[in-house]
Parts: structure tokens; sequence; C-alpha cells
């Protein structure tokens, strides 16, 4: 069983305010988690309203199954229009 992890610190140039920034964090954890079976979670930079950092867990057979499952799901991130990533740090354990 391999376990991959990935760290992706996010920037969200239209928002206003944390009330905007947890609707537009929310949309996007929910829809990963359903479209990737994946555990998300927002793990830091609750309090700034630009930033948003967040982390993608996923379970499989082998290291490429692991990596292209984070991999797919950084490229889903990327596709929003609405935040722009700023940084990524991925684990393969």
């Amino acid at each position: 069983m391999v376990v991959g992890i990935a760290r992706i610190t996010l920037y969200i140039a239209d928002c206003r305010s944390l009330k905007e920034k947890r609707s537009i964090t929310k949309g996007l954890i929910t829809k990963l988690r359903n479209k990737y079976n994946a555990a998300i979670a927002e793990i830091d930079d609750q309090d700034l309203w630009q930033k948003c950092t967040i982390a993608a867990a996923v379970i499989g057979t082998s290291t490429s199954h692991a990596d292209s499952q984070l991999q797919a799901i950084i490229t889903s991130i990327d596709r929003e229009g609405a935040v722009s990533v700023t940084s990524i740090e991925t684990e393969i354990l």
C-alpha cells in the first residue's frame, strides 16, 4: 500500500472577504472529493482571505498510481478559474 500526499498553496485573486474565500474553498474541496474520492482539507491560512493551503491524500497499490491521482487533482485545481496555484509539495510514502 502506497500513500500519496500533496500540499497545495492557492492564491484567490478576486476574493474580498473570508466569507467569500470559504465559499470558493469549500466548493473546490467538495468537487475534488467527489471526483477523485480522495481525502482533501484546508490545512493552513484559514485567517487569510486571499491565500489558501489545502492537502490531498490518496491511497494506491503502486507509487505510479498514487502519483497519477495526485497529478490529476493538481491539474483539476489548475483548471479552476477562481484560484491560482502558487506552490505544490508532493510526497509518496
